[in-house]
């Protein structure tokens, strides 16, 4: 199945590199699909991608549904119905789950990604939103409330813990070599540090009078925590250790995605205003400004398939669709 959605990508790319030959030079992000999610209206919050299966899993929080899409075939294939405002998205391979955290009723729910028939759900607060995988302890994290990361068990949803904070928690990451946990947490305009062996807070990075922080990556390599803000619209790498500014610039307004391209050391910051600022990893120097559409500000980097999609809400002019990128060295 791998295979043959390979097959098909390289398809793809085939298409995009004879058209951009005749170019003195290829941008660093070309679309090579747009895949129309029909019905679809209002906002669209994140998404997951199943790379084995090829499929992209989008949550549209406007329908109170989550799309499914082909992405090798370029195709919507169904939709996830009677779902409270989904937010957060994750696939976990070890479970072969797909694991959708609703807002509007503050439930997780476990699907299996075969079929998306419903595996196990739990209440987990006030305003579930994002969720992320811990592939050391093989824990699932989610924030919820006016501040909290619950912590819960991927097969069961069993609540393992809930880690206290001072805010809801928007963007977070989990380092990968570490055991820390940086939350964005714009309503105490702090970075929050998070020991997650001991389920607590441990420091905080102020953001002075930066506010709105709620897209979030970390560049391991570089040992920086990078987060981006919307008032005013600046990206900032702090130092993982200490929480050192080491660089910081000017971005595209309302962002709310931010990705780490350690292959070609990049970043990839997906906006509102209907732009992706691309990025030099080392210095935060903007390279490009590609063109995407107004309120197009959700997406999700697969590193191992060197795709980034991008979702497209609709509008009086357009249908909603998922921008397909890939990235050019």
């Amino acid at each position: 199945m791998r295979r043959a959605k390979c097959a098909a990508l390289a398809i793809l790319a085939g298409i995009l590199a004879i058209h951009g030959s005749a170019r003195c030079e290829a941008p660093p992000l070309a679309v090579i699909a747009k895949i129309p999610l029909p019905d679809s209206k209002g906002r669209i919050d994140h998404l997951a991608f199943d790379p084995d299966r090829g499929r992209l899993f989008v949550a549209e929080l406007g329908n109170n549904s989550v799309a499914i899409v082909d992405v090798a075939r370029q195709r919507f294939e169904r939709r996830l119905t009677g779902l409270a405002e989904p937010q957060g998205m994750a696939f976990v391979a070890e479970t072969d789950a797909v694991y959708v955290a609703t807002g509007g009723d503050g439930v997780l729910r476990a699907f299996q990604a075969v079929d998306m028939s419903a595996i196990a759900s739990v209440d987990v607060g006030d305003d579930a939103d994002n969720i992320r995988v811990d592939a050391k302890s093989g824990r699932v994290y989610v924030g919820v409330g006016d501040g909290g990361l619950a912590a819960l068990d991927p097969r069961t949803l069993a609540r393992l813990g809930e880690i206290p904070l001072r805010g809801h928690p928007e963007g977070f990451q989990l380092s990968s070599r570490g055991a820390h946990i940086f939350v964005n947490v714009p309503d105490s305009r702090e970075v929050a540090v998070v020991d997650r062996s001991t389920g607590k807070q441990v420091t905080s990075w102020s953001t002075g009078e930066l506010r709105g922080n709620f897209p979030m990556a970390i560049d391991d390599a570089r040992g920086e925590v990078v987060s981006v803000f919307r008032s005013p619209p600046k990206i900032v790498a702090y130092r993982a250790t200490n929480g050192k500014v080491v660089h910081e610039a000017e971005i595209c307004a309302d962002a709310d995605d931010v990705f780490v391209d350690m292959r070609r050391n990049r970043l990839y910051v997906i906006c509102g205003a209907g732009v992706i600022d691309v990025l030099k990893g080392a210095t935060l120097e903007r390279i490009a400004r590609i063109s995407t559409v107004e309120g197009a500000r959700t997406g999700l980097f697969a590193a191992d398939d060197d795709l980034l999609f991008v979702a497209a809400r609709a509008a009086a002019d357009r249908d909603a669709a998922v921008w397909v990128l890939k990235p050019n060295d």
